[in-house]
């Protein structure tokens, strides 16, 4: 099924709006393979450091709204999060035929014209406002907190109103398709996002495997504080990977056999986790890239069961899961995985891995919104029937 097209048009035209382009992080990665699905899109955007992005992204025409105009907002973009709705109504995408939205931030609450077709491809619902509200609101105070607070309340019931804009949903993960059935009682597609393993592989066979490994931004809810005291008392040694906030502090008392390395070069990560006994993994993420990036090269992930890696671990193959975030229960699983619970299989680790690759994202989420315009003219026809009379 095409995607309904404005007469005298050979193609739709395509609009895809993503939250905000400040870093070329997953939702970028993501963007890029949209772009490559349909090469004659424009995208939209609240703000863009330009000096930031991709060739690949710089060579679409990019709209910003009036967000990215305000003083200061490719550094502090967040400060402008309750004008982003208001920002994103006022773009004009009448005469588009098909609009992507990208959304973590504020995004799917755009207004097309009738006929047009939207899928909006959710990474997370707006986490800030509803599950981790609460680690976002710690760090405020004083008036900044109050107008936090405000803010969020009223984006809440805005990101409920604006799922209605959506003809279909598509999710990052089944963690993420459940989220949204909670919050918008929407049923979504499930298309992981693409993953770039092309640096990840297999090390020589008989190579050292010496140590366990975490890798991550060094922040609250990534839990790298249970994993080191997990490993203290351990007679194995955890090598931490990672900047951010948390390290002073996890830095006060580190055990002996627990090394902070900071922030890895690309290139020596993959020798990283090639020379891993397994990688600990005990955050609740919406999908996870690192544990793929692992098991590209063979490794193990010991992992917290919930949110999306249960759709990329399977347990007892390619991983274990534990079922807390716990130092306790981080330890016990590195005492089953070295008392030989499971089998793992290099080979049959990193061919997991492969599944996620770019080439499966492009298909399946090109394929999701095809079963979108098919709906949509389903529901088009159904209309015109009834408009007309016919039973």
């Amino acid at each position: 099924m095409a995607i309904p097209t404005r007469p005298g048009r050979t193609e739709p035209r395509v609009a895809i709006v993503h939250y905000w382009l400040v870093s070329m992080r997953g939702g970028e990665k993501v963007l890029e393979e949209m772009l490559r699905i349909y090469p004659q899109a424009e995208i939209f955007t609240h703000v863009v450091d330009r000096e930031r992005m991709s060739p690949g992204i710089l060579a679409h025409p990019i709209t910003e709204t009036f967000v990215g105009r305000l003083p200061g907002a490719k550094r502090h973009y967040q400060k402008y999060l309750g004008l982003m709705p208001r920002a994103l109504e006022e773009l004009d995408l009448r005469d588009f035929d098909l609009i992507l939205s990208s959304e973590s931030g504020p995004a799917k609450g755009v207004i097309g014209a009738p006929g047009s077709l939207h899928v909006c491809y959710a990474h997370s619902p707006m986490r800030y406002i509803w599950d981790h509200y609460p680690i976002y609101r710690e760090r405020t105070s004083g008036l900044a907190r109050a107008y936090f607070a405000r803010t969020a309340h009223r984006l809440r019931a805005w990101d409920v109103t604006t799922a209605a804009r959506v003809d279909r949903f598509v999710a990052n993960s089944r963690f993420i398709a459940d989220r949204i059935h909670r919050l918008y009682n929407r049923d979504a597609d499930v298309v992981h996002p693409p993953v770039d393993l092309g640096a990840y592989r297999l090390p020589d066979p008989g190579g050292p495997r010496d140590h366990y490994l975490f890798v991550s931004q060094l922040v609250r809810y990534k839990r790298a504080d249970l994993v080191i005291q997990a490993f203290r008392g351990l007679p194995h040694r955890l090598l931490v990977v990672g900047e951010g906030a948390e390290r002073k502090a996890l830095e006060r008392d580190l055990p002996p056999n627990v090394t902070l390395l900071g922030r890895a070069r690309a290139e020596d990560l993959p020798g990283l986790y090639q020379r891993a006994k397994a990688l600990i993994f005990p955050a609740e993420e919406d999908f996870g890239i690192v544990p793929l990036e692992a098991m590209a090269c063979g490794t193990p992930v010991l992992a917290y069961g919930r949110g999306g890696v249960l759709d990329s671990v399977i347990d007892g193959r390619t991983g274990l899961f534990f079922p807390e975030q716990s130092a306790a229960a981080i330890r016990a699983a590195v005492e089953r995985f070295e008392a030989g619970e499971g089998v793992f299989d290099p080979q049959a680790i990193a061919r997991q891995a492969q599944r996620f690759g770019p080439d499966r994202f492009r298909r399946d989420f090109a394929a999701a919104v095809e079963r979108a315009a098919e709906e949509l003219a389903r529901r088009q026809a159904a209309r015109h029937t009834g408009s007309i009379g016919v039973t």
